[in-house]
């Protein structure tokens, strides 16, 4: 059995975490720390959580939470990370990071793009990019685990093994991802309310969101060379789930039968799923699981590769894929504990 604690409990994040590690079996639940809910049991914050055993939620003191854990999880906003992982790893705890705080070789990079300075450079370097479909290996021996972001995690995959194989050009890509509300997360807004966001469909930060830099680095490090790419986000009127359509020039020569053979790649991967050419994914097919599920067309006529992409962004984009990660640093079968077949309703 191993302890963990779980470091913004009360987020959508921190909550879906606790929600699967509750079907776990492998862990003891020793901390659920939320600074705007200490006092209160989980039930009393998400009603889902009556029908388990008591979680109190405490306001988290550092030290009395490294020494009841061996694995912490910050599901906290970016910049916070930073400040508190340290501690856990002086104390000789492993920390897997949901923010973007340790998620960039080159600290330089999160402080352009998050436009907040990096105050743990030494710290940084030390992480490891939770992706297991292309990092298992490294993941195994982590002590900092950086837990990628959902749209990069959704991009990534779709993009990666065409890269990789030199099928599509790496300029010029363009990627409109669209996402549930619950990508957003919990606290209140009034762009996020209901009346703002059914019947409505939107983009936001059109040419300049911050998961492009992720994108573009983890690209260029699976694929040995620079990647420039578009990255446009949208909001869409549903809870949860993410698509992205990536657009990309194909390489001479470049048919459907070969980006077919490229994404053989995940054959032996437990969640990430390449459709047949032609087929299309849906939400339907990822949301409540830990899958991505990846179809593809090619258009001769534009010499261009359409790549689409689904995952949920609060599963596979988010606490679902911190527990794959936890599942490999800690000896666990990657699956363990986790959803392998979507809702569909």
């Amino acid at each position: 059995m191993i302890n963990v604690s779980v470091i913004g409990a009360t987020g959508y994040v921190g909550a879906e975490l606790l929600r699967l590690l509750a079907a776990h079996g492998g862990v003891s639940v020793k901390y659920a720390v939320s600074k705007n809910f200490a006092g209160k049991d989980m039930a009393d914050v998400y009603a889902n959580f009556k029908t388990i055993r008591p979680l109190p939620l405490s306001a988290g003191d550092v030290g009395q939470i490294a020494a009841a854990s061996d694995v912490v999880f910050l599901c906290l906003p970016h910049g916070q990370s930073m400040k508190m992982a340290p501690q856990f790893l002086d104390a000789g705890v492993r920390v897997i990071d949901l923010s973007g705080d340790f998620r960039y070789d080159d600290p330089a990079v999160y402080e352009e793009w998050y436009g907040m300075a990096h105050t743990e450079k030494e710290v940084n370097s030390a992480a490891v990019y939770g992706l297991p479909e292309f990092f298992y290996d490294k993941i195994k021996g982590a002590k900092l685990l950086a837990n990628p972001g959902c749209y990069t995690t959704t991009s990534i995959l779709a993009l990666a093994p065409l890269l990789m194989g030199g099928l599509i050009e790496s300029e010029g890509i363009v990627i409109d991802a669209k996402s549930g509300v619950s990508g957003a997360g919990r606290k209140e807004s009034l762009a996020f309310s209901y009346c703002e966001t059914t019947d409505n469909f939107k983009a936001y930060s059109a040419v300049r969101h911050r998961h492009t830099s992720e994108i573009e680095e983890q690209l260029g490090k699976l694929s040995g060379g620079d990647v420039t790419l578009l990255f446009t986000p949208h909001l869409l009127p549903v809870k949860r789930g993410i698509l992205a359509t990536c657009y990309a020039r194909l390489a001479p020569g470049v048919s459907a039968g070969d980006i077919a053979k490229a994404y053989e790649i995940y054959d032996d991967k437990p969640f990430t799923h390449a459709l047949p050419a032609g087929e299309l994914p849906e939400l339907k097919q990822v949301v409540g699981s830990n899958n991505c599920v990846i179809g593809f067309d090619i258009s001769a006529r534009t010499g261009r590769c359409v790549a689409v992409s689904c995952t949920d962004n609060l599963i596979k984009g988010a606490a679902g894929q911190a527990i794959q990660n936890f599942n490999i640093m800690n000896g666990f079968s990657e699956t363990h504990g986790l959803p392998r077949v979507a809702w569909y309703l």
